[in-house]
């Protein structure tokens, strides 16, 4: 990567005057010609101070993509709102760019269909608004109900229309699933899927310390205190036990063996990552060796709070006041210190000694 990025900087350099910059557009060709990274080129002319982005933004694009086929008015009104979601406005703060995307998303067929017998967002009734939720369910007519009122709000805060019809529609509770324990084979089987020391590392986290995805990727070096047994995830200090201090061990020492010149702080690195210094992408978790499993992170996570859960008994501050007193029972997953779980997973692989 070093070499084909001094060989595109000289070709991208070799007309370069002092005081003069170097258009991204410049650079498409030497990638296409050399295989390169443009991205990789760019970061080093933007540090040098000689790179003019003459990209389009992408979310100009998107924008045109989704907003074709509107009428001009209703276009121009769905245009605004995505817009001040993603920018912010006076009074209201930038939103997301994901929930930009999935408002959008859920509104596009129906805005379609509105656009074919209107021609602006005032004509639409609370009768147009029903029957679109009508043939809708679950959280997917939730997710368009909350985009609509979001629309008409910003629309009747604007004045491009003279009533919301979508004000009074109640979205409805969300039924939620009862959380049910793993059984000890499931555990298992994850247990031999994570045969490499990223994957065990992976799965300790989320099994034994209920760590989320976001949180195991934004886990730092500095968070890892083996000297002291210590490991600071999403701003909470935790104790280490020994099977975490083992896979620990372990994924340092390939880590140190496979990118050792790395400046990425983080934990977890990939071939990807590795070369700069953000976290692995979201997507990075799909392709790990539990992708399939009936354990997945998220279903180790939440057994891991429902077995501490279970072994404490319920929180007294929840019950009448009337009620006796319920004694504090001990918990089974801190019968020492350093332990985290009971259920440890029995046929995960050894751990490699890490080297001197």
């Amino acid at each position: 990567m070093r070499f084909g990025v001094r060989r595109a900087l000289i070709i991208a350099l070799s007309r370069h005057e002092p005081g003069g910059t170097v258009r991204y557009s410049e650079i498409i060709p030497v990638q296409q010609a050399l295989g390169i990274s443009a991205g990789r080129v760019a970061e080093v002319l933007q540090e040098m101070g000689v790179l003019d982005d003459d990209r389009r933004p992408s979310f100009e694009s998107w924008l045109d993509r989704k907003l074709d086929g509107l009428v001009p008015a209703i276009r121009a009104d769905v245009e605004g709102w995505l817009r001040t979601m993603r920018d912010g406005g006076p009074r209201s703060r930038p939103r997301d760019i994901a929930s930009v995307w999935n408002h959008m998303n859920q509104l596009r067929p129906a805005l379609l269909g509105w656009s074919g017998r209107y021609g602006h967002l005032r004509e639409v009734t609370r009768d147009d608004v029903l029957a679109v939720l009508g043939d809708l369910h679950g959280s997917r007519r939730a997710n368009v109900l909350v985009a609509l009122r979001s629309l008409f709000a910003f629309c009747k805060k604007n004045g491009t229309i003279f009533r919301n019809p979508a004000q009074g529609i109640r979205v409805g509770q969300h039924p939620y699933g009862i959380i049910q324990p793993l059984r000890q084979d499931e555990v298992d089987q994850a247990a031999e899927a994570a045969a490499t020391p990223a994957a065990r590392l992976v799965l300790v986290l989320a099994a034994m310390h209920a760590a989320r995805r976001k949180a195991i990727r934004e886990l730092l070096l500095d968070d890892v205190d083996l000297g002291n047994r210590r490991l600071t995830i999403g701003g909470r200090v935790r104790p280490i036990d020994e099977l975490t201090r083992q896979i620990l061990l372990e994924w340092l020492s390939y880590r140190n063996a496979r990118w050792p010149c790395t400046a990425n702080p983080h934990l977890l690195i990939n071939q990807m990552s590795a070369n700069g210094t953000g976290p692995v992408s979201t997507i990075y978790f799909a392709k790990t060796a539990l992708r399939g499993q009936a354990a997945t992170l998220e279903r180790l996570r939440v057994d891991r709070q429902l077995q501490e859960a279970l072994a404490r008994g319920p929180d007294p501050c929840t019950w009448p006041r009337c009620s006796a007193p319920i004694p504090r029972q001990q918990s089974a997953t801190r019968r020492t210190p350093g332990s985290c779980s009971s259920r440890r997973p029995k046929n995960m692989p050894p751990a490699t000694p890490p080297s001197a």
